[in-house]
């Protein structure tokens, strides 16, 4: 008998129900909007449950569909998410629940579909949508056996020991002093440049909360393919699995014969999703070719430089986000700290210029005439 009981057992316990909204953190299962759920739910990260949305909002009340699209929830909207947990300087605070069970009340703590118990609230987001539990969704793995099994976001599972190789591929990473730093605009910026430059680029997200919106911004500006680690079934980084993460997705974004990859670190150096252990292991930071630091403001970037430096013994390739928005903040960076800056949104052929030289490719790929 496979574990969990019988088949009788397993047909008793499940239910069907239609849902309205499946959220992107869930893309790798390939879920429908009729499920088969059941009662007993496993209360652990990665989880993926159905439940009723129970309150409206003004504010930050979209979720990310499986395909990319930003949709309005509202109350009474049924939803498929997963259980997690987060911790997010601009956002809901939250964890997994000690337990869980139908009726139970959580949270939706990111616009990815990321499912738990909200610690702690951003006054800009307003309180988040309250859900009530209805149950786990569940797979059928065993051909011919109506036998379900809790379903688990990912294509795969992390493996905690793979190995770094990036077959000589240059590699450059985006750290930011903090989240919403600007370093997905600036890796769309560099992307971009690259791909008019005739360069092939890979891209991945390497810490934050699941959410697929940022790797779709880089595919929109040029990369040829991306991963996310929500694809190894992971919703929200931690030191823990952070430097395992990052040599994972390196490894196969560089074996795929690109010119360069291009990976953005979420949230901030300082922070609780990663970044300080994947930057703190030196096979990684060998495996880096170059890191373009993304600051609010001059102060955010002179400890942001002082930090890399100091601390891991990284000389950042440039500096950009808002601390670069007009002429005072570039000079400022470049005069006190001896770094590079340049603007994404102003400048951004400039910069994917000096990402291109930082990484040794200019020569390679020399920029184009007009016309050419």
């Amino acid at each position: 008998m496979r574990p969990g009981g019988s088949e009788k057992d397993h047909c008793q316990a499940m239910r069907t129900v239609v849902v309205d909204k499946i959220a992107s953190i869930t893309q790798a299962r390939g879920l429908g909007h009729e499920l088969r759920i059941a009662e007993d739910i496993p209360c652990e990260e990665g989880v993926i449950v159905v439940v009723e949305v129970l309150n409206n909002k003004s504010t930050y009340n979209t979720l990310e569909l499986t395909s990319g699209r930003m949709a309005k929830v509202a109350k009474g909207d049924i939803v498929v998410g997963a259980l997690g947990h987060r911790k997010a300087l601009f956002g809901y605070s939250g964890r997994v629940p000690d337990s869980i069970k139908p009726g139970d009340v959580i949270q939706m703590l990111n616009i990815g579909g990321v499912l738990g118990v909200c610690e702690s609230v951003n006054a800009e987001k307003g309180r988040p949508f309250d859900c009530r539990v209805m149950g786990v969704v569940l797979e059928f793995p065993y051909l011919g056996e109506r036998i379900g099994v809790p379903a688990r976001i990912g294509y795969k599972s992390l493996d905690y020991d793979a190995k770094l190789d990036t077959k000589g591929v240059p590699v450059i990473a985006l750290a930011g002093t903090c989240m919403e730093a600007g370093k997905t605009a600036a890796a769309c910026a560099i992307i971009a440049r690259m791909r008019h430059r005739g360069l092939n680029v890979h891209a991945f997200k390497a810490t934050g909360v699941s959410l697929r919106r940022d790797i779709l911004a880089m595919e929109d500006a040029g990369a040829r393919k991306s991963m996310i680690f929500t694809d190894f079934g992971v919703g929200t980084t931690t030191a823990k699995v952070g430097p395992a993460l990052t040599r994972t997705m390196m490894t196969e974004m560089c074996a795929g014969d690109p010119d360069v990859v291009v990976f953005e670190l979420g949230d901030g150096i300082l922070g609780a999703y990663g970044v300080e252990a994947i930057l703190a292991s030196p096979d990684i930071r060998n495996g880096i070719t170059g890191i373009v630091l993304s600051a609010n403001d001059p102060v955010a970037a002179w400890g942001g430089v002082k930090l890399l430096r100091d601390q891991f013994g990284i000389e950042p390739a440039v500096v950009t986000g808002p601390s670069t928005d007009n002429q005072v903040g570039v000079d400022i960076i470049k005069d006190r700290m001896g770094v590079p800056a340049f603007n994404a949104m102003q400048d951004g052929a400039a910069l994917g210029d000096r990402v291109i030289e930082a990484a040794g490719l200019a020569a390679k790929f020399p920029i184009r005439a007009a016309g050419e």
